[in-house]
């Protein structure tokens, strides 16, 4: 920790794991109301897509927006307003009297949502150091990962509450309650002295700054395409179920049970490792579980002549643990790199997987969920790519750098240990 900050609350984990959760509720405990949504307003399924475009679209323009903000006006306003904004958009949603009202609530929630992620990283990094920041947001990214798979069984519970308005109606009353919590227990982490001013010309000259920073670059890319090569099989789930496994709806837990150990197994490890080894272990580690686990997926396509459980799935629990070995450590390294503008930095690795994932999900996984080896030759692709990216960073940090260091003493250390691993 930094000494000028009082002792981090017992409620940090538990409250960013929460914001963590909404993103991947928002959109996954929808989905099983597409039916009943489509008859109350007499849509398709293509206009349907839409409650999922807009949702994605404005969530990714305001996460370029919500960090920048927070290192302006503070950590806590950011977080809480976008919350019970939130709150407000989920009550409007329920209350929807025709498509056009609920896809604008929808868009006010998406332009919400990402603020408690985007900023909850930030927040990490302001209140701890080294070994204590890998394993919190390792924590949070547990959970994080794992909320998409268990938001479509959520959302199916949830319509016997009241049809389709009955998910909008708990997402309020769960925002609503975080919101009270987060006033209540949440800590300003980013002081007034280390604030930077929010205007268009200092905004662009920050993502500018970014840009010019070389090690920026390979760390960014390595970061949003981490978790790529895992959301592939993930976005292409109900293609590998119904059509290569010919499993019925009850199957899903064939694909995504191996995800969640995988991705428990990780963190825990993630965890266990900040405090005994160097960070440059933990993410080669990671690379090392991630490339086994494509290996695997290539030597199964090739073998077996159709998928078979439970062997086609199995290796989908390395790739959850070198997702979680890698990702923490690597989203340090990236808010490191610029320590008075963690929030901006924050934006632009959030607007960049997001980015990535949408291409994984509407262009790479309807061209290659047709058969198992072009998906493990995409989830290869996208891992090398990856591992390719963190080796360049390496390479660049471990050359003399011209940029001056930010901060010096005890924050100085530190973002040396992370910007030269051993």
């Amino acid at each position: 920790m930094t000494p000028s900050f009082r002792p981090v609350r017992r409620s940090l984990p538990w409250l960013l794991a929460g914001l963590s959760m909404i993103g991947p509720f928002s959109i996954d405990a929808v989905f099983p109301a597409f039916p009943l949504i489509g008859s109350d307003f007499r849509v398709d399924s293509a206009e349907l897509q839409q409650l999922i475009s807009v949702y994605l679209l404005t969530y990714a323009v305001m996460s370029l927006f919500h960090g920048a903000i927070s290192d302006a006006i503070g950590r806590k306003p950011v977080i809480v307003t976008g919350i019970l904004v939130y709150a407000l958009a989920s009550a409007g949603a329920a209350l929807s009297t025709s498509y056009t009202m609920l896809l604008a609530c929808r868009a006010l929630q998406g332009a919400c949502a990402g603020a408690g992620l985007v900023v909850g990283r930030a927040i990490v990094r302001d209140s701890l150091e080294g070994a204590a920041a890998q394993q919190m947001m390792s924590r949070v990214m547990m959970i994080f990962s794992i909320a998409p798979v268990i938001a479509p069984m959520m959302g199916a519970q949830m319509l016997f509450l009241d049809g389709w308005h009955g998910i909008f109606w708990v997402l309020m009353g769960f925002t609503l309650m975080l919101g009270g919590a987060l006033i209540l227990y949440l800590d300003e982490t980013h002081p007034p002295a280390q604030r930077t001013v929010f205007a268009p010309r200092s905004l662009l000259a920050g993502y500018v700054s970014f840009g010019r920073d070389k090690p920026f670059w390979p760390l960014l890319i390595s970061v949003s395409v981490n978790f790529a090569g895992l959301f592939l099989y993930i976005s292409s789930a109900p293609h590998i179920i119904r059509e290569l496994l010919h499993l019925s709806a009850q199957g899903f837990p064939w694909l995504f049970m191996p995800v969640v150990i995988g991705l428990v197994v990780g963190a825990w490890l993630s965890g266990r490792l900040a405090s005994r080894r160097s960070v440059a272990f933990t993410v080669n580690l990671g690379y090392a579980s991630l490339l086994s686990a494509c290996a695997l997926h290539l030597l199964l396509a090739l073998v077996l002549p159709r998928p078979m459980l439970p062997w086609s799935m199995l290796p989908l629990v390395l790739h959850g643990v070198g997702v979680q070995l890698a990702f923490p450590t690597l989203t340090l390294l990236l808010l490191d790199r610029f320590p008075h503008q963690r929030g901006g930095a924050s934006s632009v690795q959030a607007f960049c997987s997001l980015m990535l994932c949408s291409v994984v999900a509407g262009v790479l996984s309807p061209m290659l969920s047709g058969h198992m080896l072009y998906l493990a030759l995409g989830a290869t692709m996208l891992t090398v790519i990856g591992w390719l990216a963190w080796r360049w960073y390496q390479r660049t940090t471990q050359r003399p750098l011209a940029r001056e260091r930010e901060v010096p003493g005890v924050e100085e250390a530190f973002e040396t240990e992370l910007a030269e691993p051993r």
